[in-house]
């Protein structure tokens, strides 16, 4: 009995620390984040979207239609980390690395990229977090 105490009270403690509390910001922040930025790529309400699709990337030939594509896909990425963060935190470190490499193909937004590796750096802070959390 005594054990199973020790260890009710550590999981406790685990859940009050400060790489519990890394976890939860991380976690909230790429939940909602990526909602957000997909919402908006049928409104252009906080840029204009389009212009920072590279012509290799612009699959459906219509920049538009393929950046409101682009929005499916990070909404249901959000979503993902919302509920399942062990696996779909990766998708966002693939999704970030696919954005740099769209952005270094333009020649141009370099401070947007390096911006983009920051977030790629802190979703993959969150997949490692996650496999210690997210049970």
């Amino acid at each position: 009995m005594v054990a199973s105490n020790e260890m009710i009270t550590s999981q406790k403690e685990n859940c009050k620390g400060p790489c519990f509390q890394a976890y939860q910001i991380l976690h909230f922040a790429f939940a909602v984040a990526p909602v957000i930025a997909g919402l908006d790529k049928f409104f252009n309400l906080l840029t204009n979207w389009g212009q920072y699709l590279a012509a290799p990337f612009n699959y459906l030939g219509d920049t538009h239609i393929t950046m409101m594509a682009v929005g499916v896909i990070e909404i249901v990425a959000g979503i993902g980390v919302w509920l399942k963060p062990k696996f779909f935190a990766y998708i966002i470190v693939l999704w970030l690395l696919g954005s740099i490499l769209n952005l270094l193909l333009l020649h141009n937004f370099y401070d947007i990229a390096l911006r983009d590796l920051g977030l790629m750096l802190g979703a993959l802070a969150l997949t490692r977090l996650s496999h210690k959390y997210d049970v």
